[in-house]
């Protein structure tokens, strides 16, 4: 597919946001933007923010199969997610689902004939104080039970938009992908529907109702715009710099001095070795820097040969006594090295083919 020109100036601003070695950084809102075009992420998708991030297609394969934002087939223009999870589930989350993919002939991540809706049941929608909830497009319908869910599904199959029970009004998924790529939702008066809803303004409320606020704040103040912010933190900056002062001319190291950048310290001999190794490796605050008088940092030598393994091996078996039920406490190699030499000989011990006992392998 080729993308249209407003999809790839929109690629090229959401890349300018970053630094220009972290170009990859753009890579999330990109698969938003690709999904606002195609209303999935298509292998068409996946090729092109490869392309504009000179990436390769499994680098984005990979990020865009983790989120379940990013749909992988063609979804409808409403994407209708009930959370089945444990308290939306308590209170009829699962009956509201179950009662919808009834009703629409869909289950999971299945869209509907029409191409309106897509199901899918959501493990956990972030709103347990307002459960059972559903969303359509990433919205909220808060305390939904089955009869009102459905009313929901046939005014958008019937072309509506209902209104949810918080946040601006509905907009169909790619519209929604849009402004989840980064950009405003162009709609005159989208976002000024709506409202929060009223769990979420306990704490306010329990604020007034006590007297608690933070001190010196004024509701009233303005917000800043972004550049009269930034223009106040730069005087801010300014005015630090010019409070600090003036550096302390540099003091030569007395003559006795031993040539090393740390501080002179009591060598942590009285330690033992496995202390001392542990903060040399994974050194604290309190941990003498490893050029400290008296520190060695401990370097791992070359792995030991086989033959010196071997050695050692017998050794350790030669040292240990039987066990009390007269086994040898170590392996005997003499037996490991004629199976292995029998093995690569491909004869037993008896001169027999292993392979000859009743045609499976195993002697009788």
């Amino acid at each position: 597919m080729s993308f249209s020109e407003t999809t790839r100036a929109r690629a090229r601003e959401i890349i300018a946001r970053y630094p220009a070695d972290r170009s990859r950084s753009a890579l999330l809102p990109l698969l938003h933007l690709v999904q606002s075009e195609e209303g999935y992420v298509s292998p068409a998708g996946v090729e092109f923010c490869a392309e504009v991030l000179g990436l390769n297609k499994a680098q984005v394969g990979a990020v865009a199969t983790f989120y379940t934002m990013y749909k992988r087939k063609p979804t409808g223009e409403y994407l209708v997610s009930v959370c089945t999870n444990t308290m939306c589930d308590v209170l009829g989350g699962q009956k509201v689902y179950d009662t919808l993919a009834e009703h629409l002939g869909v289950g999971h991540e299945e869209t509907t004939a029409d191409g309106r809706i897509t199901l899918e049941h959501a493990e956990c929608l972030a709103a347990c104080d307002y459960g059972p909830v559903m969303t359509v497009n990433y919205d909220f319908f808060d305390n939904v039970e089955p009869q009102a869910a459905l009313d929901v599904v046939e005014e958008l199959r019937a072309g509506g938009r209902p209104m949810p029970t918080r946040g601006a009004r509905l907009c169909t998924l790619k519209e929604m992908a849009v402004q989840l790529a980064g950009f405003a939702d162009e709609r005159d008066g989208a976002v000024a529907d709506g409202g929060p809803g009223e769990p979420s303004l306990r704490g306010l409320r329990l604020a007034e109702q006590h007297g608690v606020s933070v001190p010196g704040f004024d509701p009233k103040t303005p917000i800043r715009s972004k550049a009269e912010a930034d223009r106040a933190a730069a005087e801010a900056k300014a005015k630090a710099e010019a409070a600090k002062p003036a550096p302390a001319p540099e003091q030569a190291l007395p003559e006795a001095a031993t040539g090393s950048t740390a501080p002179d310290v009591k060598a942590p001999d009285d330690k033992s070795p496995q202390v001392r190794t542990a903060e040399t490796r994974q050194p604290d605050a309190s941990t003498p820097v490893p050029d400290a008088p008296g520190t060695k940092v401990p370097v791992d030598g070359p792995a030991p040969a086989p033959r010196d393994a071997r050695a050692a091996e017998a050794a350790g078996v030669a040292a240990n006594p039987p066990a009390g039920d007269g086994k040898p406490a170590g392996d005997a190699a003499g037996a490991q090295e004629r199976n292995l030499k029998e093995a690569e000989s491909g004869t037993g011990a008896d001169g027999a083919d292993p392979a000859d006992a009743n045609g499976s392998g195993v002697r009788k």
